[in-house]
Order: C-alpha cells, then structure tokens, then sequence
C-alpha cells in the first residue's frame, strides 16, 4: 500500500462515513423564508432560525434541550451504570492498538483516561509481541492543545516515503472536517520551522516528493466548490509562499472537488489529477513530461493503487472497450500507456485481477512488494487474497483467516509485504493479526479481552423478501435460550447508503465502542439486529445502484421487511421495536419512521438528514446530489418529497419517542437536520430527547468521555422506552 495513495485528508474520513465533504453554511436570515427554487416554489419554514448554528437563540434552545435529555435519561441509576460499563470499555487497555507500518516502527493513535484527546505513539513488532509494549510518545495532542489554548482533534499523519521522517499532521479545531496543516519532523519531535503549513480550511494535501506537494485550499474567492471543496489544485515547492504555488489544474465550481496525488512504485511513480464531477464519478489525468493527459476510464472506477508503472483499478459498473466487456466489480491491473491513446496498445495491456463470483464483493485493494491484496466480503463474511505476478498469469493464494467475521487489512510493510490486518465479529474481540509475506500464516499479536461472554449469544444470518420480491440479508445477536414470544426488547441498526458495508463488528455498530454494547444491551436481555439493506455495498455497486435517487424507496421497504420479520418470526413485537441510524442512517430511521410510525417503539437519529428539500443548501450538501437527487428539480423533488422526514412529519399521528444526537461543530451534515426535526414533533405533541455535543464533528465526539456519555443516553433511551425483557 502506497502511503500517498489517498490525498485528501479530509474526504477519507469523510466517504468513510458516507456523507461526503463539507462545505460552507448556507446563511439565512433567522425566521425568513428559505431561497426560492427554479420550478419549486419555496414553502414557509417556521424553524429556519434554527440553522444559525452559532446564534444565540438557537443555542439557547440547544442548552435547554440538552439540560432536558439529561434530566431525563442520565439522572437514573440505569445511566450511571451503562456509563460505566461503555467508559470501561472505551478505556481498556486490552484494547488492540490499530498499527501503521513506516520502517522498523509500527505507529499509533491512542486515547485513554489520561489522555483523552489522544497520543500518537510508536513501538516495534517485538516489543508489541511482549505482554507490556513499550511505546515512545511522538505527539500529545493534550499538551499541544493546552499549550496553545486550541481544542485540536488529531485527524491523521501523512508521512513521506521511505525515510518517513517528513509527515503532514493534521489538525481540526473541535472535531470539523476542516483541518489545519502543519509539517512534523519525526526526528526532532517538532514541527518544522518554515515548513509547509495552511490554515484551517478543508483542504487536500499530498506530498510529491521531499520539496514539493499537490495542495487544494481555499485560495480565496472563487477557489472552492459549491460543494465546499478545493476547485483549483496547485504544486507548491518548499520555502515559496502558497500563493505562488504553480497552478496545474481548475475545475468546475459545480464539481465536488479537485485534488492531485502521487503514487509510488518500483516500475515509476504515476502523478495523478482528479476532478470529483459528482460524489460517485471522477475524471482523471495522468501528469507526463510536464503536461496532463486524460485517462480514458469510466468516471465511476476507481484507481486504487500502483504496481510496477501501472494502475490498479477497481470497476463499479460494466466497462465496454472495443470487443471486451469488464465487469462491474472486477479489479484490473493497467498499462498507463492503454488509457493514454483511446485505444489499447499491444497484448496484455489490461489483466483482470479479479472478476466477483456469486456473493462476492471488492472491500479494499492494498499492495505490496509481493502482491496485491484484496478483502473481500463473500455473503457479509470477510475474505482476504492475494495475487501474485513475475510477469505471467496471475495466481492467487488465500491468508488463512477465521470464518464468520470482519477482516480488515489495515497496515503494509512496503519493503517486505509483510502486513497486518484485525478481525472480530460480533462475539468475537477485535483481535491483531501480523501476516508474514513468505508463509502468509496469519500470526495473533493482540487480542482485547472481552467485555462481555460471547458464548451465552448465538449469531445468525436471516433473509427476508422485500416488498419488490428482493432477497435481504440480517445479522441478529440473541440469547441461546431465545423465547419467541414477541417479548424482547429489539434494537436494529442499519445505514443503507453510500455503498457503505455494515458488517459484522464487536461494537454493534461504526463506533469504536469495543464491545460495550454486549454489556449495555446484550447481557441485559435484548436483541440485537443488522439489517444489510440496499444502498449499501454489501453485494456489491449494485446493490448500492437499487436505491439510489428515485429507487431511495427500496432502503425503506427492506429495512421496514427486517423489522416486520422479527416481529412475524416472534423475536419482537411493535412496542419492543428499537431502530438506530446515523447520518445517512439517520434519514433512514427517521423516513421509515414518518412512513410506518406503528412500526417501531423508539428511534435513535445520530446526526441525521431531515430536511431533503433543504440539504443541499446547507453545507456539505451539494456534494450528495449524485445519491440523493436536486430537490431544485421538479422531477426530483417530486420523489424525494414522499420520504423527507422533515416535510412528512404530519400533526395527528403518535410518531415513536426520539433521542436525536449530534454536534455543533459537525460541518457536514448541518445540526439543524435534528435540531429542526425535534422542534417540529415536539409541536405537534410527540415526546423528543435531543443531545448536541459542543464539538466532536460529524463523528459527534472527541473523548471516551463523550462518547460514553452519548452512547449511554442511547441504551437508556432504549431501555426507558422498550423496557427490559420480562
């Protein structure tokens, strides 16, 4: 895996979680109406007050809301032990440490207790193989935070190959996607004195080589995107100021975002420039002898890595070039020469690596001196390969991973191809796996003690037929002894979006909660359920493509056959029904729960959308048109319209009780998608709980602290309303 394969530091955490990059507020005026809309005409909207983050009046009503929830859910016994149980585990130092390999070190980011803003710190592989691993401190972001009066969150290190002595810190204030820059020495332990630095802004950052970078920012007027990315992309050299940086490409304004990268391999390094036209299309360049050259891909590939001068590309739909069909989901290796000159040149430009069979699909693509290694899902179940070439046929050989679980590859050793990878599932601990290139026998370094008995649960995989005759699969957590008597109190949890997997995992959800939920809701006697419906990528870009823009519909309609499953098979009844999303999952819950509100007992909205006829306008947002749709257009609008939550909230009907939580600081999905949507339900008379927390961005957290606190507020949400099993 080439470090600077992914530039952008702030849209890799941002696709991971499946909402795209942020972008600048929309600035209403308090109580006006919002902006007209061609075709559309513009309706009242009695809280748009509420998206003044910052004003006053509407922090106001975020205080008091804040100060209800906790008198209501937090001023319980219940509370104070959930609390503890999750801070417990948060706080583990069993916990496996998540490793990246640079050299003859192995660096990671830890919080814990003492340092709850975290360290970034380094050991050895013999010392992490040790009962007591000795690990040197390079960075404490609490005392840079202290020392500087600053609430930085540590968003990532970008180190420069092979000496990994130059790194790219990033920095956000409070948990934003927004990030500052700066350069890190790793041998003196300090930044670097008139190195390369950019202020706070959602930039992409890369480096070239050791005097120069690929660099997006805010440049100034005119230099973003209507989305809030970088537009312009410029080569900056060492020692010259930014604004002298060498301008190498300009998109669209309406494009997502513009960025250049380098990747690095034994047979030549591949300079790259991308333009994000849409969240899921990209036209690409390939810097040669000083000028760009248009590679002729699909705008939906994606080039995920270099092998010996040529490209690794992964395929999400069918690719017809000349006599030769591709296929959707398939891994090919590429001549860069074959992308060049709109046509193939000689024999054997294009190898596919890959090509998915039955219920296989491409998670990541990593390569190393000796191979290219894929992760696969097969049925939701994690798989790893690897391919092997001296310049024939490819041949793959299996790493031997445990069956029924989530692997994932999270480190490599470009010099040896050694690697290392974690696997866990619901019942099983995280566990740190280092895998030899040689012998590829998975060697266990880490595994967390586990903070529940995993052996009291049975896990099982259902399928259910949706409405439109469609097969969708579901993971449940239960007690061995399960009484099917519709008794049990049942919390389902789903996302549906973006082509983001949601497998099998020891936290129950995207949290990094180690297991807490086995404590907080397992051993207390509930379900727990993973409905794996489109829109997600579970089976594939497909899979993803049937519930994209006017098909959003069939994300419901599996995720309300799940829920109508377990209740037919007798696990649950309509009053023990709990459901869960965040972000896109967020509008997931909160749709379904306009269109069935009998359906479900309570709800959980984590950073959810709300108001679709207004999400574009409200920062990230014009960077999700391509998922959702432009409620500017009539015809769009026209099947949006049937599921935003916000617009369907109607006076009359009992909705279920709502714990909505969020951040201030979240600059992704605006705090008023909740903030709106609590105010609407509690003015037609329907019970709400809403938790904003100051910072934390659109994860919605920054300590163990807060994310306990957030965590145990939900279990005792769900507690308080599906109560315990008889």
């Amino acid at each position: 895996m080439r470090s600077d394969v992914r530039p952008v530091l702030v849209l890799a955490l941002a696709l991971a979680l499946g909402c795209g990059p942020a972008a600048e507020p929309a600035r209403p005026e308090p109580g006006g109406a919002p902006p007209a809309s061609p075709g559309v005409a513009p309706h009242p909207d009695p809280y748009l007050w509420l998206e003044e983050i910052d004003a006053e009046r509407a922090l106001a009503w975020v205080r008091a809301h804040n100060e209800a929830t906790h008198a209501a859910l937090a001023s319980t016994p219940l509370f104070d032990t959930l609390y503890a149980d999750a801070l417990a585990a948060l706080h583990s130092s069993s916990r496996i440490p998540s490793v990246s390999v640079r050299g003859d070190w192995l660096y990671n980011f830890w919080r814990d207790e003492a340092h709850p803003r975290g360290l970034y710190r380094r050991t050895t592989l013999a010392s992490l193989r040790g009962p007591a691993p000795e690990w040197q401190t390079m960075l404490d972001i609490d005392s840079l935070a202290a020392a500087e009066n600053a609430a930085w969150v540590f968003h990532g290190m970008r180190c420069l190959p092979p000496e990994h002595r130059h790194c790219l810190v990033a920095l956000s204030p409070g948990g934003t996607d927004a990030e500052e820059v700066r350069e890190w020495d790793m041998a003196t332990l300090s930044f670097v004195d008139d190195g390369f630095r950019l202020p706070v802004a959602k930039s992409s950052v890369s480096w070239r080589d050791a005097n120069s970078v690929y660099v997006g920012t805010d440049f100034g007027p005119g230099s973003m995107t209507t989305s809030g990315y970088p537009r312009i992309v410029k080569l900056w050299r060492r020692g010259e100021p930014l604004e002298r940086a060498t301008t190498l490409f300009e998109g669209d304004s309406t494009s997502v975002s513009v960025f250049g990268y380098r990747i690095r391999t034994d047979g030549g390094d591949l300079d790259l420039i991308g333009e994000g036209t849409s969240f899921w299309d990209t036209e690409r360049y390939q810097m040669v002898d000083g000028e760009l050259r248009r590679l002729d891909l699909p705008a939906s590939a994606e080039v995920d890595d270099g092998w010996v001068g040529r490209f690794v590309v992964s395929l999400s739909e069918d690719w017809v070039r000349g006599d030769d069909v591709y296929r959707e989901g398939s891994v090919l290796v590429i001549d860069p020469v074959a992308l060049r000159g709109g046509g193939l040149i000689g024999p054997g430009r294009i190898d596919v690596l890959f090509e998915p069979r039955g219920g296989e699909v491409l998670s990541s693509v990593a390569v190393t001196d000796r191979g290219i290694l894929l992760t696969l899902l097969d049925d939701v179940r994690g798989r790893v390969w690897r391919y092997e070439s001296t310049g024939g046929p490819w041949t793959r050989r299996t790493v031997p991973f445990p069956d029924n679980g989530t692997v994932a590859v999270t480190s490599v050793d470009d010099e040896t191809g050694d690697f290392f990878a974690t696997f866990e599932s619901f019942t099983t601990p995280p566990t740190l796996y280092h895998v030899p290139a040689e012998s590829l026998e998975p060697e266990l370094v880490a595994r967390q003690e586990p903070t529940f008995d995993g052996a009291g649960f049975d896990v099982t995989q259902h399928w259910v037929t949706s409405s439109d005759g469609t097969r969708v699969p579901y993971f449940m957590v239960a007690p061995r002894d399960l009484a099917l008597d519709g008794s049990n109190p049942t919390h389902i949890f789903a996302y549906g979006g973006f082509r983001n997997a949601v497998t099998p995992s020891y936290s129950g959800s995207y949290e990094a909660l180690q297991g807490a939920y086995g404590r907080l809701w397992l051993e207390r006697g509930g379900v727990f359920v993973v409905a794996n419906i489109r829109g997600g990528g579970e089976f594939g870009p497909a899979w993803h493509a049937a519930a994209l823009r006017e098909k959003r519909l069939r994300a419901f309609e599996d995720f309300e056959a799940v829920a109508e499953d377990l209740i037919r098979r007798g696990v649950a009844s309509l009053d023990r029904l709990g459901i869960e999303g965040r972000s896109n999952g967020g509008l997931l819950v909160l749709a379904t729960m306009t269109r069935r509100p009998d359906l479900y007992g309570a709800v959980i909205a984590g950073v959810p959308l709300s108001d679709m006829r207004r999400y574009h306008r409200l920062l990230a947002g014009a960077s999700w048109m391509a998922e959702y749709g432009d409620p500017d257009v009539v015809t769009d609008w026209d099947f949006m319209r049937l599921y935003s939550p916000y617009q369907n909230i109607t006076e009359g009907i009992d909705y279920p009780p709502v714990f909505f939580y969020g951040s201030t600081r979240d600059d992704r999905v605006h705090p008023a998608h909740a903030r709106k949507t609590a105010a609407r339900l509690e003015e037609y008379g329907n019970e709400v709980r809403l938790y904003e927390n100051i910072e934390g961005g659109h994860g919605g957290s920054v300590t163990n602290e807060q994310l306990a606190y957030r965590v145990a507020l939900s279990y005792a949400h769900l507690w308080r309303e599906l109560g315990p099993r008889p």
